[in-house]
This record gives C-alpha cells, sequence and structure tokens, in this order.
C-alpha cells in the first residue's frame, strides 16, 4: 500500500542565481499536522511561475522515496531532505512507470487525478545544485508527476495511498515523459494520449502539434525534424535588377550565380543577407521574400532605415550584377492550406511576407475568402498598392482595405483614415472563424492580436512575424534589465566568430561562457530557455550558418539547421537567427 511520507510547502521568493534574481516556489519544507488541500494547492503553499507550474492542472506535485534513493546512489548523497525536489507529496510507492495519466487517488479526505508529469525547467537543477538534473529526470525516467483536486480535504504525513480509477488507455507518466521530450516516438501512442481527458490542456496542446508534424500536413505549424532550408549555410547570389518601389524601399530580385534552379520557398518565409561590402565583420539581415517565387529568382524588398548599415547599402551601393551571401528561405510565419477565411494584415514595409501570401492565394487562385488590410503612412508611402490591387481583383471573394494615417492625405474608395482600432476593424465585418497573418512593428502586431481578440477571433489563429530579436523567454527571471545587445564585459574572446543576427551584433567565443546561450546572455541579446540542459527546446533557434557542438548531447536533437543554444558550442563561426 503506497503511502504518504511527508507534506511539503513552500511560499515563492526571491533567490539570487548567477546574477540575476528567480521568484521561485521550488524550496519545499516538511510541515506537522494536517493541512487542507484545495483546488489550486495546498494551504501555505505556491508557485511561482503560474506558466509552467501551477494552477487547476497542476495543484499538487508528487515525487517518490524511490526516485530519492535513486538521485542518492547517483550523487553520492548522503542525506534526503523531503522537498528537496519541490515537491508537496513525498510519497512511498506510486513510481512514474506504473502510474498512469488519469489515475485517481485518495489521500486522507481528499481525492487526487493524475494530470501530466512534472514541468523539466531549471529550478530544480539550481535548489539541488545540479543544473544537468533536469535533463536527468527525463533521461533516467524519474520525472514525478502533478495531480489535480478532484475532491478537497485535509492530508498529512501517514495518511495511505488508495487508487480510485484506473486512467484510461493505461499510459504512464514516464511513458508520457518520454512521449514529448525524447526521440522515436510511437504515433499509436500519440494518438492514444490526446484521448486522456485528465491530461493537461498544455500537454495535449504539444502531441497535437507532434501529431501534426509527424503527418506533414497542412496543420503542422513548422516542417517536421529532418525537413531541411534548401541549402546548408550562405550561398553567392547575384543581383539581377533593382526597382524603386518607392522613396524609401527598393526591390532586389536575385538569383543563383551557378546557374542553378532555386529551391521553392513557403510564402512569409524569408532570406537573410550577408553583406560582406558593408562592413567588418560582416553584417547580417534578414528580409521576407516579397513576391511568389517563380524557381529562377528571389525577390526582397528593402526600407531605407535612418541609421541602418545594411539598408544603407542595399540602396546606396548595391547594384545590378553584384553577388551577395544568402541563407536558404526559412522561417515559421508562413500561409496554411486551409479553407477558411485569410485576413492579410500588414503596417509599412510589414507588407512584404503578407505580399507574397497574396501571391501565393491569387497563384492557386483560392476560393477562400480573403481580407487585404494594410497600413501606411500615405499614397507616396503605400508600397505595392498596383500590385495588390491586381492581385486581389483575380480573386472572387477578395476585401481590401488601405488605412492612410497621415492627416489630410487623399483617400481613394478603398482607404479609411487613421489606424485599424478595434471598432474600425469591428465595422469592417471580418469572419470570427479567419486564421491572420499580421506583420508590421511589435506595438502594432500586439495591438492587432488583442483588437482581432475582442472581435472573436482565437487567439491561435492570430500568427504574426518579427524581425527584431524576439521577446525573450526566462521563466522566473524579476530583475530582467532591457539592454541594447554588446559585447560581454571583460578581455575580447579570441575564439570562432559569433554573429546574433537579429541584434545586429557579432562577437568572438570566449571558454569564459559555458554555452551559446550564456554568451548571448553576457551580450543582453534576449534569449529564450526554461530547462537549460537540451530537454524542452524552448531554446532552439535556426542557424543560418556555421557547425556546433553539443555538452551535454540533448536527448533529442534538433534539426541540422537549427541549435539548442543552452548545451551547444561553437566548433566553427556560427550565425544564429537571434
Amino acid at each position: 500500500m503506497a503511502s504518504l511520507l511527508s507534506l511539503n510547502v513552500g511560499l515563492p521568493k526571491n533567490v539570487s542565481w548567477q546574477g540575476r534574481t528567480v521568484y521561485t516556489g521550488v524550496w519545499k519544507r516538511p510541515v506537522q499536522g494536517s493541512r487542507l488541500v484545495r483546488r489550486l494547492n495546498v494551504d501555505g503553499d505556491g508557485q511561482g511561475d503560474l506558466k509552467g507550474h501551477g494552477g487547476e492542472q497542476r495543484a499538487v506535485l508528487v515525487y517518490q522515496l524511490d526516485s530519492y534513493r535513486h538521485w542518492q546512489d547517483h550523487f553520492g548523497w548522503d542525506a534526503i531532505e523531503y522537498g528537496q525536489f519541490g515537491e508537496n507529496f513525498t510519497v512511498d510507492g506510486l513510481p512514474d512507470d506504473e502510474v498512469c495519466i488519469g489515475d485517481r487517488y485518495r489521500i486522507g479526505e481528499a481525492e487526487f487525478e493524475v494530470s501530466q508529469p512534472r514541468v523539466t525547467c531549471f529550478r530544480v537543477g539550481m535548489r539541488l545544485g545540479e543544473p544537468r538534473l533536469p535533463a536527468l529526470l527525463v533521461s533516467h525516467h524519474r520525472p514525478g508527476f502533478y495531480m489535480r483536486v478532484i475532491g478537497e480535504g485535509e492530508v498529512q504525513a501517514g495518511d495511505e495511498i488508495v487508487r480510485t480509477r484506473v486512467g484510461p488507455h493505461a499510459i504512464t507518466v514516464a511513458d508520457i515523459d518520454a512521449l514529448l521530450y525524447l526521440p522515436d516516438r510511437d504515433r499509436t501512442m500519440l494518438v492514444a494520449a490526446l484521448d486522456i481527458p485528465a491530461l493537461s490542456p498544455g500537454w495535449q496542446q504539444s502531441f497535437r502539434e507532434l501529431l501534426a508534424a509527424s503527418d506533414g500536413g497542412p496543420t503542422a505549424a513548422v516542417p517536421p525534424i529532418g525537413v531541411e532550408p534548401g541549402w546548408p549555410g550562405f550561398r553567392r547570389m547575384r543581383v539581377t535588377k533593382i526597382v524603386s518601389e518607392n522613396a524609401t524601399v527598393d526591390s532586389v530580385y536575385l538569383t543563383s550565380d551557378d546557374g542553378q534552379a532555386l529551391p521553392s520557398s513557403r510564402a512569409g518565409q524569408y532570406l537573410a543577407i550577408r553583406a560582406t561590402a558593408a562592413g567588418d565583420p560582416a553584417p547580417v539581415r534578414s528580409y521576407s521574400l516579397s513576391s511568389r517565387p517563380d524557381g529562377t529568382s528571389y525577390r526582397i524588398s528593402v526600407k531605407r532605415e535612418p541609421h541602418g548599415v545594411v539598408s544603407g547599402y542595399l540602396h546606396s551601393k548595391l547594384r545590378p550584377g553584384a553577388l551577395l551571401d544568402v541563407a536558404a528561405p526559412r522561417g515559421e510565419f508562413v500561409l496554411t492550406d486551409e479553407p477558411n477565411p485569410a485576413l492579410l494584415i500588414s503596417a509599412g514595409i510589414g507588407v512584404t511576407p503578407v505580399l507574397a501570401m497574396l501571391y501565393e492565394l491569387a497563384g492557386a487562385q483560392t476560393s477562400r475568402e480573403v481580407w487585404w488590410i494594410h497600413v501606411t503612412r500615405d499614397a507616396a508611402q503605400h508600397s505595392f498598392a498596383d500590385e495588390a490591387h491586381r492581385l486581389l481583383q483575380s480573386l472572387p471573394h477578395a476585401h481590401e482595405c488601405v488605412f492612410f494615417t497621415a492627416p489630410g492625405a487623399d483617400l481613394a474608395p478603398s482607404v479609411l483614415p487613421g489606424r485599424p482600432t478595434p471598432a474600425a476593424l469591428a465595422a469592417l465585418g471580418l469572419p470570427t472563424d479567419a486564421s491572420a497573418y499580421v506583420c508590421g512593428p511589435a506595438s502594432f502586431m500586439t495591438d492587432i492580436g488583442a483588437a482581432l481578440g475582442t472581435l472573436g477571433i482565437r487567439t491561435d489563429h492570430v500568427h504574426t512575424e518579427l524581425f527584431a530579436a524576439l521577446p525573450a523567454v526566462n521563466p522566473g527571471i524579476v530583475d530582467v534589465k532591457v539592454v541594447p545587445p554588446h559585447p560581454p564585459a571583460g578581455a575580447a574572446g579570441t575564439g570562432p566568430q559569433i554573429t546574433f543576427s537579429r541584434s545586429g551584433l557579432t562577437v568572438r567565443w570566449s571558454d569564459q561562457q559555458n554555452s551559446l546561450l550564456e554568451l548571448a546572455e553576457a551580450c543582453d541579446v534576449p534569449t529564450r530557455w526554461s530547462c537549460r540542459t537540451g530537454v524542452c527546446h524552448t531554446c532552439v533557434t535556426p542557424i543560418l550558418s556555421g557547425a556546433i557542438d553539443y555538452d551535454p548531447e540533448p536527448l533529442e536533437l534538433p534539426a541540422n539547421s537549427e541549435a539548442l543554444v543552452c548545451c551547444a558550442r561553437p566548433r566553427t563561426d556560427i550565425v544564429l537567427d537571434l
């Protein structure tokens, strides 16, 4: 008979870690007597990061005495202090390879349902001084698990644990954990996992995405692992012509320098350009493809920025016949093949990727309802106006609406004054079952996303593109300072050259850092991470060129064109889409 050995609680607190402050509730301590377990947690307990921990789906974390003993042997630890793994319930019994998702248990006066394995993140390693522990929990199949509270009640150490129901399909906690984090997934098990009502919504969504990717179907958000860009690194491409679209935007047409056909791209993808003549080290910038590829050429359209090193070079010095280093089309902001209405929404030069989408829809003579909504200053700044209008006229169910923000601008019949406020969008009568593709300044995309939400369009149907550094994902970090990217403090490194293309920064690698993630952090380049040990893939980053090594080796390798920067080190010069 399984039993509750220790009841552990702890409120979130600020903890110093690697020169930063983490707000975390991972420090738990045993308590005497009984405590009331409520829907959200045990009385006296709390979680610091409610995105990854806590909430009704993760009210109580369970870890087993047998796993404590396993880690004692593995690390040579002497003492056991219950709660060290951040668990609320330290139990004798209930091993991860026997407990199933959807199992229900009565403990004391309360009843619980197993909802998911532990969320793999860096805090448990921080708590125990073993930074690789998040990966080891998965590879050793000992994650522990969360339970939701089905019936509230008092519990205390010494209570027996009685199973009252077995979950459907009998998929264990260890199996579910491996299904998400380890390679060689069983598709049949993925389907079965999605048929377990008790599995938390976040894990269900992850499994739906994995299933879609394995099928390679239109619902896949990104190409499945193994689908690589059209060529590795950079290749030489020749400029065939340059067309001025208006006073600030030029279109550059590129063909293969070796006469070979160009790989196709997906509408919405971008090219990374390395302009060797624009500076030393050569700066790298990304520009959306602005038309449908024809197999022989690509087109990018570049706005000249006041202090833009690369855009200034492309506008003032680039000539037809010149050679540029170009990385293959890539990017996840792509038009998906669905029957529902498509909203193509852009501001300024953000028009380029949605224009490519419009080309694809027109080329396919789609029967979808298509809405073209663009925001610009006035007619003089309205790039591709005639081009877009011609494409829209070729579609049977197209709607065109342009907003001019300059006061007193001349307005054609399809042009409205001002900006696309929630009220203005509501007046258009947009279909609520649409998928929206939004590109423009970050604030514009945020405002449009919120406005579409008020109209009833689902959040997961709103897709956005951003060429600046992506918003950071640093769970639990509370003393975040927004600082422009810069070389790391101290003596310059002497190793391979590392280029953070979105941040416009190139520095030399130094062995003072243990990973590319640590180098990015030292440069205040916005980063995304959670486990920091190659498990969760939150930090996955496209590699535009170069080669890496891993330490530790990830549990599942990403595609060859990507890196898990939390555990990657450069073998050669690297260009990262970061």
